[in-house]
């Protein structure tokens, strides 16, 4: 498993909404410093959200911060990001998003590069399992998820 705290928490995290019932995807905002801003999980399940993905979660548990702490940041997530998520990511200017597995599903890691953004996929097996798991169990919560 990578060592990065950004990528742990994150794994903790999906680790965490799988406890909980939930879609097991994770993430972590991390800042120019390397400190963490914020994490969370996806709660869709949990709270009856239509948005709350992951790194939906860990942007709303950032709270409130200027644009210039988002410009620069890190944002460390267990499976490849949606279109919200990817859009959230290109709108508070983050310049790199580093992913746990991209098997299960390919978000909009292309979308990510065409706009500067630097895309690092690890294909971590944990988290391969978590989702595969997931899809298997819960098809039909899976595929909410995801808008199918």
């Amino acid at each position: 498993m990578d060592t990065d705290a950004g990528f742990i928490a994150a794994v903790e995290e999906a680790r965490n909404g799988a406890a909980e019932g939930g879609v097991p995807i994770g993430a972590a905002l991390v800042g120019k410093d390397g400190t963490i801003l914020g994490r969370g999980h996806n709660m869709r399940v949990q709270k009856g959200s239509a948005t709350l993905h992951g790194e939906i979660s860990a942007l709303e548990n950032s709270g409130r911060l200027p644009a210039s702490a988002y410009e620069g940041a890190t944002m460390y997530t267990t499976l490849s990001p949606c279109d919200m998520c990817t859009g959230a990511c290109i709108l508070y200017k983050v310049k790199r998003v580093v992913i746990g597995e991209n098997r299960n599903f390919v978000g909009g890691e292309e979308y990510l590069k065409s706009r500067g953004v630097e895309v690092v996929v690890l294909d971590n097996e944990e988290c391969k399992q978590m989702m595969e798991k997931t899809i298997k169990e819960n098809p039909e919560l899976w595929n909410e998820d995801i808008g199918v």
